[in-house]
């Protein structure tokens, strides 16, 4: 599915058969992991560097996300990390 606002996008797209959606403002918990994902991510890393090519940023973006996922204790999982987690190398203390 695409989501399309302007009335020619959406014209165009309906003319090649492709299924068109509306995005719904003010629906941040629809996606609220993700978007806490990305709030960390911009702050932990994007925010952090001046990247001087999208080679550049590729890269310290897969660095980060192997820390993200790895290394980076996260609070809501008792201080472990995704990978303990989901793995079974600990199981949450609660």
């Amino acid at each position: 599915m695409v989501f399309i606002t302007s009335a020619n996008l959406t014209e165009a797209a309906l003319d090649r058969n492709i299924e068109v959606g509306l995005l719904v403002r003010d629906r941040a918990l629809d996606n609220i992991f993700t978007e806490r994902l990305w709030r960390t991510v911009k702050y932990e890393e994007v925010y952090l560097h001046d990247y001087d090519s999208p080679r550049e940023a590729r890269q310290g973006l897969t660095r980060y996300f192997d820390f993200y996922g790895e290394e980076r204790p996260h609070q809501s999982l008792d201080y472990l990390t995704p990978a303990q987690v989901y793995f079974g190398e600990r199981t949450l203390l609660n």
